[in-house]
């Protein structure tokens, strides 16, 4: 692989590597799939249970009426934008290195919006009256609060899915028609129903290529939009440290930093897997470290700002909450979130930390866990101290709480798995724009 991105090897060698991907499973992938599949059944027996017994058996209390569940919901929606960015606006920008790894990027998304849309539910005390959201007519004559940016939300959220999901597939469409020509039995089957008629001819391309570029310049905006509606839930309130205008960007540029460190801790293990070194290169995890450099910059001057701003306003309400944070009761969380977001990254900086696969497998890791922290910073350390110290409390943390949590990484895991092993997970129509026509020189 070269700086420019061309990958040397022919079209038909670019079916055989990538098809291969598609093979009968191996030990390994079903260790993997029933280790998820045991999370996610842990998580929903402590939702059942959770059900049976109350909330009450979950760590939420006055005055922390948000707690874990609420955190894991932004978590979530944050790893879901990787996906966008990657597959859409590099896209318009015509940036090669995304080409191997939107389709894994793009499938982490709209899976990502299937475990955060659960959240939501699971926090409510009634989960069977989630459909109440929904602003339809009904005997009851109730209508939801339009004013409510939780009710903006479901909007944004379920429009992010559809355009997320429209996109995904449509990009799948002529991979898919490769496979099925390839294909025997019952996944021959499955890809002729699923390929939707693709014979490759000159009408169907020029309106795939029409199609393509209309649904990126569609799903664009949304990486902007769908993080900022979210952050509106903190930010359109009075409570101390969330009341800022920094949310949106800070909110957008941190759900980026923890999807691009998700898509680099799902593609280096099935680089290794699939033997897919010529599709994946290093240059590809550069570049990758190059954005996950710029984006963990803005989250820490993010940081920065919100204790300026708490300083500079003399509010002495918000001087304490970001007096609390560093020094309160969750301290170890706050210098976790700053370890993992700030410090971590900044071995980016030399570029044999940048090439180096299993630092950064590491350094995905960290992140991912430090972008959790920042969501619990933000609604438990805020609502635990909030303006009447009388009403000051703690948080009860419950195993519950931790089961679902868990098996929220096994309900995820369980979709993308699955694709991995029945969908090409790199595009084969793309990498081969790409590759090296042979006589022509770079």
């Amino acid at each position: 692989m070269q700086s420019t991105g061309v990958i040397a090897v022919d079209y038909e060698t670019v079916n055989d590597d990538i098809l291969k991907t598609l093979e009968p499973p191996t030990v390994g992938w079903y260790l993997l799939f029933a280790t998820a599949v045991c999370c996610m059944l842990v998580g929903a027996y402590c939702w059942i249970y959770q059900i049976m017994h109350g909330i009450g058996v979950a760590g939420i209390s006055h005055p922390i009426m948000w707690g874990v569940y609420i955190t894991d919901f932004v978590f979530w929606v944050g790893i879901a934008h990787s996906g966008t960015l990657i597959s859409a606006v590099l896209f318009l920008f015509r940036a090669k290195w995304r080409i191997p790894i939107y389709r894994v990027a793009e499938a982490m998304t709209v899976f990502a919006v299937f475990t955060a849309g659960l959240f939501p539910i699971i926090h409510l005390g009634r989960p069977a009256n989630f459909y109440w959201l929904l602003p339809y007519p009904n005997q009851r004559y109730l209508w939801v609060n339009f004013k409510s940016p939780l009710l903006w939300d479901v909007f944004a959220v379920s429009t992010y899915l559809t355009v997320s999901m429209l996109f995904f597939i449509t990009g799948l469409i002529p991979d898919i028609a490769a496979a099925r020509d390839r294909a025997t039995g019952l996944r021959r089957i499955l890809y002729s129903v699923t390929s939707l008629g693709w014979r490759g001819t000159h009408k169907q391309w020029r309106h795939y290529a029409a199609c393509y570029g209309f649904f990126a310049a569609l799903a664009t905006p949304l990486v902007l939009s769908v993080h900022s509606v979210v952050s509106w839930d903190f930010a359109m309130s009075n409570v101390p440290g969330w009341h800022t205008t920094i949310f949106p960007p800070y909110f957008v540029a941190g759900a980026i930093f923890s999807g691009l460190a998700m898509v680099m801790t799902i593609t280096i293990p099935m680089r290794k897997a699939f033997e897919l070194e010529k599709y994946l290169t290093i240059w590809h995890y550069e570049k990758m470290s190059q954005l996950i450099m710029f984006t963990s910059g803005i989250v820490t001057y993010a940081y920065v700002t919100e204790f300026y701003i708490a300083w500079y306003s003399n509010n002495q309400f918000e001087q304490y909450q970001f007096w609390f944070r560093p020094f309160g009761y969750f301290a170890p969380a706050f210098w976790m979130m700053i370890f993992c977001n700030c410090v971590a990254p900044l071995s980016l900086w030399w570029k044999k930390c940048r090439t180096n696969l299993v630092w950064l497998m590491i350094l995905s890791i960290i992140i991912n866990i430090g972008m959790w922290f920042e969501r619990f910073n933000i609604i438990l350390q805020s609502l635990t101290v909030e303006f009447d110290p009388a009403a000051w409390g703690n948080y009860n943390f419950s195993w519950i709480e931790a089961g679902i949590t868990l098996g929220s990484f096994g309900w995820f895991f369980c979709f993308l798995l699955p694709f991995i092993k029945f969908f090409p997970s790199v595009s084969i129509t793309e990498v081969k724009e790409v590759v090296e026509i042979p006589g022509e020189k770079h």
